[in-house]
C-alpha cells in the first residue's frame, strides 16, 4: 500500500449526510488520496468537495472521484471486485444497521471480501476518525495478507 491510498467511500441513504459531513471535515487529508465512491454517494461527495473548495480564486475547482454504479445496481459488486483485484486500500462504509436493504447480500459480500483481503475498514464515524488520523495514512504500509495458494490449488473430491 503506497503513501497515496485508494479510498472507497460508501454510505447507505440514512447515513449519506453523516458521510458527507465527515468528508468535508477531513477534505484536506482525503484530497491527498484517490477516492472511489458508489453511485449517489459519489455525487454527493463530489458536490460537497467542490462547494468546500470553491473560492473567488478558484470558482470551479476540479475534484477527481472514481464513481461506480449505485450499490443496489451493481456498485457494491464493482467495489468487491476492486478489493479482490488489489485496487482498494482503505474503506469508509457508513452502513445503516437499523434498516433493511434489498441489496443486503451485496453489502455483506463487500464487508466479507474486505476482511478476507485485510483491508482497513471503518463502518462508523469514530472508527473513520481514528483511521484517517493514523500516521499510517501518510506512509507506505505493507499489510499482512494471507497466501491463498493452498486454497486455490486444493483437491476436491
Amino acid at each position: 500500500m503506497e503513501a497515496v491510498k485508494r479510498i472507497a467511500l460508501v454510505a447507505h441513504d440514512n447515513r449519506k449526510s453523516d458521510l458527507v459531513e465527515w468528508v468535508i471535515w477531513n477534505h484536506t487529508v482525503l484530497l491527498q488520496h484517490q477516492l472511489v465512491c458508489t453511485g449517489t454517494t459519489g455525487r454527493l461527495v463530489e458536490e460537497a468537495l467542490i462547494n468546500t473548495l470553491r473560492s473567488d480564486d478558484n470558482p470551479e475547482p476540479a475534484v477527481e472521484i472514481t464513481r461506480l454504479k449505485s450499490g443496489p445496481l451493481g456498485g457494491d459488486q464493482q467495489l468487491g471486485a476492486m478489493i479482490a483485484e488489489g485496487r482498494i486500500d482503505f474503506i469508509i462504509f457508513f452502513w445503516d444497521p437499523l434498516d433493511s436493504h434489498p441489496h443486503d447480500v451485496d453489502v455483506k459480500a463487500v464487508l466479507r471480501i474486505a476482511v478476507v483481503y485485510n483491508i482497513p475498514m471503518a463502518c462508523n464515524r469514530a472508527t473513520a476518525d481514528y483511521m484517517i488520523s493514523s500516521p499510517l495514512m501518510r506512509t507506505a504500509y505493507i499489510p499482512h495478507n494471507e497466501d491463498f495458494t493452498a486454497y486455490v490449488e486444493r483437491k476436491i473430491g
